[in-house]
């Protein structure tokens, strides 16, 4: 049977059937037991980690070694005067709760902030280890999370355990916003806020401000993570650490044992042998994280941090900080500030995912004998690649024939959304709009090919943003240096900077050359003359697919509603979390919910699942003005425009609003508006705390 936990902050474990629950951002300390009934005291706790692992039950508040154990009691800190902020209604339904029967209970806020334990929780921290940026940090463990409560890690970390408003309110709505991509992720089952405050320096700059502690309720199956099983680690010859269990062997076959006894049982059932029952174990892992970053190619996702402590081992999204999804398409792109050498970068996910499970297979030898799992880890790219272009091609709707210029297609749309600076969603989204030829169509296939080109270039970049965009952010008098030491020292070169980071700056300065030397004119006839190619070559591809098939009209609407539920219309975009976290640091939560509920409901799977909705498009209606109406009703009117489809609601709009469209200011993709609304006029997210 599935496992439910529940954990709270960073890792420290619960069980509660099936799913892990985990709270973020509480200290520990004494906490009160609740006299009325409420609908957290009905859930059934059976804490199976906790039983089959090591617990080491100290409770010694502040970091220290933990040795031959893989969890540590803790007791959550309270916070004062907890609120909810939001909750996902779905994600709570996975442990059995009514979101209802949540908000109404007096005692919510208190349990899912940590302010009180529920009946049979056992508050406790994962101990676990990491490979940071490439090298091993030795002991991390649960610094801002528990099973059951926030606490302040006894595993290692140096830090107050405490998560603030603005990072709590990214995680909770990136998690469901993730979710409803069809993403592979933990779940974020409540916010809640409180009166407690923490300094945190958002910007870095030397102006620290006071923050509002906040909770936020993760949920998964388990929070196990490939830092788990590096415990176990010999000293690390670069940095000399080694993990707190090194020489505990029996531990690690303990928790291999633990690990796929209870989340992969079908592997459990169906070897007999100790060594291939690992080697399969291994295999699906890497498979399950392929799958997921793949995923994350596809939706234009960066993670920010993956590091092997952030990486789950069951191949779910895990530990949403500086994460972003792109907004013009840029395989450079970076999420995180702190990662200045583009380590973690959207194109570097993949080959980041291969390396950190090769540390996964370091740890788990000699269960998992290295030669084994060398030869899973050779399968990881086409396996990969198997998933990154069977996805892809439902995004450009090919769904009918596999052929060998298919990757040639792909590639050449992503370089010509880069050379124009096209909206990696929007692009997408817009080839359903792209017909397919059909016979007797060669007279109009000129105004198609105008039709199909015009559509794209609303999405491209004007020449001020392109040459925005190629700006290097090294300082030139740096790149200086760092060119002549690749000439004179370049063993130097390599500790300060890599030669990766150095390339991708010299290649903004020659595209922004070009660009400089350019005019608008000359730049948006380039535009046209590199979409007008990719489209053309599209349009011989769909021919292709649809050769010798009768019914084209049955076909075509076939692949428009695949690649509209592919392809999604919106995304968690930077700005939006912003406008989010703005409202809520103001004490209004209005805006949180709102996202929280398009995206689950509405909004993430278009046009063609709006339609299955028609029977029920004015209930829902009437629920989001109702929640509109606990604030200021005009205001959100106003500041929910970028998602709904204004031609959905001039059919479903409230009596009184005699244009809907304009009452939400709609704006058409690729207007001025849209393209500043797609681009965020924050500069990106802030920092995390």
């Amino acid at each position: 049977m599935a496992c439910l936990k529940v954990c709270f902050a960073r890792p420290t474990l619960l069980s509660v059937r099936g799913f892990v629950v985990r709270f973020f951002a509480i200290g520990m300390d004494g906490m009160g037991l609740a006299v009325s009934r409420s609908p957290l005291e009905r859930l059934e706790f059976d804490n199976v980690a906790l039983k089959k692992l090591p617990l080491d039950t100290s409770e010694r508040v502040g970091p220290r070694r933990v040795e031959g154990a893989c969890f540590s009691r803790v007791n959550p800190q309270p916070i004062v005067n907890p609120r909810f902020v939001a909750v996902s209604s779905e994600a709570l339904a996975l442990i059995g709760l009514n979101a209802e029967e949540v908000l109404n209970d007096p005692l919510g806020p208190e349990y899912l902030g940590g302010c009180k334990v529920m009946p049979g929780s056992e508050p406790a921290a994962h101990c676990y280890c990491g490979h940071q940026f490439g090298s091993f940090a030795g002991q991390l463990g649960d610094g801002a999370a528990c099973y059951l409560g926030e606490v302040k890690n006894p595993s290692g970390r140096q830090a107050d355990g405490r998560k603030v408003l603005r990072s709590s309110i990214r995680e909770f709505l990136c998690s469901e916003a993730v979710f409803a991509l069809g993403v592979p992720t933990t779940r974020a089952g409540s916010l809640v806020t409180s009166d407690s405050k923490v300094i945190r320096d958002v910007y870095y700059n030397g102006n620290p401000s006071k923050e509002r502690c906040s909770v936020v309720l993760r949920i998964a199956p388990s929070f196990i993570r490939f830092g788990s099983f590096e415990i176990f680690k010999a000293p690390d010859e670069s940095t000399g650490r080694q993990g707190p269990s090194y020489r505990h062997d029996e531990i690690r076959g303990q928790m291999m044992d633990y690990v796929i006894e209870t989340f992969y049982p079908e592997i459990q059932q169906n070897h007999t042998d100790r060594v291939e029952r690992n080697v399969a174990f291994f295999r699906e892992v890497m498979r399950r994280t392929a799958r997921m970053v793949a995923l994350w190619q596809c939706v234009g996702f960066c993670h920010g941090v993956l590091n092997t402590d952030n990486m789950s081992i069951l191949g779910l999204t895990l530990d949403y900080g500086p994460y972003g999804f792109m907004d013009r398409f840029e395989p450079d792109f970076i999420c995180n500030a702190s990662d200045n050498s583009g380590r973690y970068s959207y194109q570097a996910q993949p080959a980041v995912c291969r390396w950190n499970l090769a540390r996964l297979a370091e740890a788990l030898d000699p269960e998992l004998p290295p030669s084994r799992a060398e030869a899973v880890l050779d399968e990881y790219m086409p396996v990969y690649n198997a998933f990154y272009l069977g996805n892809m091609r439902r995004k450009l709707g090919l769904l009918r024939k596999e052929e060998p210029e298919d990757e040639m297609l792909i590639t050449e749309l992503l370089q010509t959304m880069h050379n124009t600076g096209s909206d990696f969603t929007n692009t997408f989204r817009c080839l359903s709009q792209i017909p397919c030829p059909t016979e007797g169509s060669g007279e109009a296939e000129g105004g198609i090919l105008k039709m199909a080109t015009d559509l794209l270039l609303e999405q491209c970049a004007s020449l001020e943003e392109l040459k925005a965009a190629n700006k290097p952010s090294m300082d030139p008098r740096e790149l200086a240096m760092l060119l002549q030491l690749g000439q004179s020292n370049p063993s130097l070169l390599q500790m300060l900077s890599s030669q990766r980071t150095v390339a991708i700056q010299l290649e903004k300065l020659a595209r922004l050359k070009e660009l400089l030397e350019a005019d608008e004119e000359e730049v948006k006839a380039k535009h046209r003359e590199d979409w007008t190619a990719w489209v053309t070559a599209y349009r011989k591809r769909l021919a292709v697919e649809f050769e010798g098939q009768s019914d084209i009209q049955a076909l075509q609407e076939e692949r428009v509603k695949v690649m509209d539920n592919t392809n999604p219309r919106y995304v968690l975009r930077n700005y939006i979390a912003q406008n989010a976290i703005e409202a809520a640091e103001n004490g209004d939560f209005t805006e949180v919910r709102l996202r929280l509920r398009f995206f689950l409901r509405v909004v993430f799977k278009g046009r063609s699942v709006v339609k299955c909705y028609a029977s029920n498009l004015s209930a829902l209606f009437q629920s989001i003005l109702s929640l509109l109406q606990e604030q200021s009703y005009h205001k959100y009117l106003i500041s929910v425009h970028s998602w709904f489809d204004p031609s959905l609601l001039c059919v479903i709009g409230p009596a009184g609003l005699k244009s809907p469209a304009e009452a939400f200011h709609f704006h058409p993709a690729g207007s001025g508006e849209a393209k500043r609304a797609a681009t965020g006029s924050d500069g990106g997210a802030r920092g995390e705390g």
